[in-house]
C-alpha cells in the first residue's frame, strides 16, 4: 500500500531592518527515498526590499536541524545565494529556489543573510525565520 502525498507548502515571513524574507517549503517525494533515509525539501525564498535604499545580499549562514542527528545542527556558510549576490532596489524583490537533503522526515532551518546598504556601504544582518521541513506523511 502506497502513501498519498498532499504536498502543501509551509510559509513563514519576517522583516528585519526593512528587508522582508518569505520562505515557502515543498517536500520532494520523487527525489526522496525512505529506504536510504534521504528526504529532499525544496524551499523558495523571496527577499523584498522595503527600505528606501538599494541593498545587496553578500552572504548566507544557515542552521539545519535534522531529527536523525538529534541535537546536532549543521551549519552552511557561503557567499551569496545560488551563485549570485543580488542587488535589490527599493520596492523590488528577488526570489530563488534551493533545497535541503535530510536523513529523516522531519527537520527545520533558520539563518541569516549579510546585506549591504549600497547608499552608505554599511553591512547589516537580516534574519531568515525558522521554518519546518516535514514530509507530508508525518503531518498526520
Amino acid at each position: 500500500m502506497g502513501y498519498i502525498y498532499i504536498n502543501r507548502p509551509v510559509m513563514v515571513q519576517q522583516v528585519t531592518q526593512g528587508v522582508s524574507i518569505t520562505v515557502e517549503t515543498f517536500f520532494q517525494p520523487e527525489q526522496s527515498n525512505s529506504m536510504t533515509n534521504e528526504y529532499l525539501h525544496a524551499y523558495r525564498i523571496t527577499i523584498e526590499n522595503l527600505s528606501p535604499t538599494p541593498v545587496q545580499l553578500i552572504s548566507r549562514h544557515w542552521y539545519i536541524s535534522d531529527v536523525y542527528y538529534g541535537t546536532e545542527v549543521r551549519e552552511v556558510v557561503g557567499e551569496g545565494v545560488v551563485g549570485e549576490q543580488p542587488i535589490i532596489q527599493p520596492g523590488e524583490s528577488y526570489q530563488y529556489i534551493s533545497a535541503a537533503n535530510l536523513r529523516s522526515e522531519i527537520g527545520r532551518m533558520r539563518g541569516t543573510y549579510e546585506m549591504e546598504n549600497l547608499f552608505d556601504k554599511t553591512r547589516f544582518t537580516v534574519n531568515i525565520p525558522e521554518f519546518p521541513l516535514v514530509a507530508p506523511f508525518k503531518m498526520n
